[in-house]
């Protein structure tokens, strides 16, 4: 079998179990990390989490809209939902299910991983975990850490996630960035073997512009940069022969929600063009095909299987 070092490596997979490089040829995954804006990692140092239930929460009435805006386009996403929201909103998450789309985990508390130790992290993903799976009677297997936070400092998470049985993945960010990502892993989705077994990883969208893993099509990437960049950028990743991921937060589309007195960077990062977000995702929705994650992997790769697994019995 195969560890990861210093990057994850595209393995056991055949040239021609790839489709053909056209925009047509695949669906590109559209997802929805489920959290409410006062969760998010650059708030973390001025927001406590013993007062997140004293704050307004606002997640559910913009999950509502997601749904209703997806809808109306008639396409089916993943909603990675925070264990912590799953538990105090369990009829959110059977309203995301009912409504046809796919569930995964985004961790309990919203910790960074590598801030985390191994057995940390470890229970915070069973208690995501449990909570989401109680709520709906099924199994997860599709995750997406706090802020894509597997990192090569972090790169053990994979090996607890295997083993706790998660099949895919959506956490490392092939780019460079202050808080995540591996620049030099590959921007493709593909298969990671490990000593505990292996899953598929599906990264953020990268579009590789001269030799820079430049992302676009994602959280404040879609919120700062101008529309036309984004499309030619997501357009460019489809014919570079490989589909994309987008991801938003509810939050996104809400630009009335509260103000929290952080640092001048992280105020911008976090409120830089919310009120165009909802009227660019209406445009991207119109301008290239979607599904969920596991649809998006299947249309592009043959040698990935979707499987339904048992209701997993948790140990007392």
């Amino acid at each position: 079998m195969t560890t990861i070092l210093p990057f994850p490596t595209r393995t056991l997979q055949e040239p021609s179990s790839v489709k053909e490089a056209t925009t047509t040829d695949w669906l590109n995954a559209l997802t929805v990390d489920v959290e409410d804006y006062y969760h998010v990692s650059a708030f973390e140092n001025v927001i406590d989490r013993a007062d997140w239930d004293q704050l307004e929460t606002r997640v559910g009435t913009n999950t509502d809209r997601l749904l209703e805006l997806f809808a109306r386009a008639g396409v089916r996403a993943t909603f990675f939902v925070l264990g912590w929201v799953a538990e105090r909103q369990p009829s959110l998450v059977r309203a995301i299910r009912s409504a046809g789309h796919e569930i995964g985990c985004h961790s309990y508390a919203h910790r960074l991983i590598y801030q985390q130790s191994r057995e940390e992290f470890r229970a915070d993903l069973r208690r995501g975990l449990r909570v989401l799976e109680d709520t709906l009677g099924e199994r997860i297997t599709l995750y997406r850490a706090p802020s894509f936070s597997i990192t090569r400092d972090s790169i053990w998470a994979l090996d607890i996630l295997i083993e706790e049985g998660i099949r895919v993945d959506s956490s490392i960010y092939p780019t460079h960035h202050d808080r995540y990502g591996i620049a030099g892993s590959p921007l493709e989705p593909h298969r990671i073997d490990r000593l505990a077994g292996y899953l598929w990883e599906f990264p953020p969208p990268v579009w590789s512009l001269y030799g820079y893993p430049l992302p676009v099509g994602g959280g404040g990437y879609f919120r700062l940069y101008p529309y036309a960049l984004t499309r030619l950028g997501l357009r460019k990743i489809n014919e570079q022969g490989r589909p994309f991921a987008m991801y938003l937060h509810p939050w996104e589309i809400d630009p009335d929600q509260p103000r929290v007195p952080a640092s001048l960077g992280r105020r911008f990062r976090h409120y830089v063009n919310l009120h165009h977000t909802e009227a660019r995702l209406k445009r991207i929705l119109r301008d290239f095909p979607f599904g969920t994650l596991t649809q998006a992997l299947a249309s592009y790769d043959s040698s990935f299987r979707v499987h339904t697994p048992t209701k997993r019995h948790w140990a007392a």
